[in-house]
């Protein structure tokens, strides 16, 4: 699943348009940013101001989280992911 601060109706379009087959969570008040540290500050064009880190966080299905990533560059970033859990989650 993915979260981030957009409002469910944002998230609708996007899932949408990318066809997108998982869940999409809205946190717009920030606790669940809050709750996993990924609001930090952030630079640009000079100026400092609180952001959103990009961030994976894996589970096992326990709930306990066995992986997290920061600093996410999206990059190569699913195919590391699905290594781990390849690799990690039998």
């Amino acid at each position: 699943m993915g979260i981030s601060k957009d409002s469910l109706t944002s998230h609708r379009k996007f899932r949408d348009k990318q066809e997108l087959n998982f869940l999409l969570l809205s946190d717009e008040e920030g606790r669940v940013h809050e709750q996993y540290k990924v609001i930090v500050p952030k630079k640009m064009y000079g100026k400092e101001y609180m952001g959103t880190e990009r961030s994976t966080f894996v589970f096992n299905r326990d709930g306990e989280m066995v992986k997290e990533y920061r600093k996410v560059k999206s990059a190569g970033h699913a195919e590391e992911v699905l290594e781990f859990i390849k690799e990690n989650m039998k």
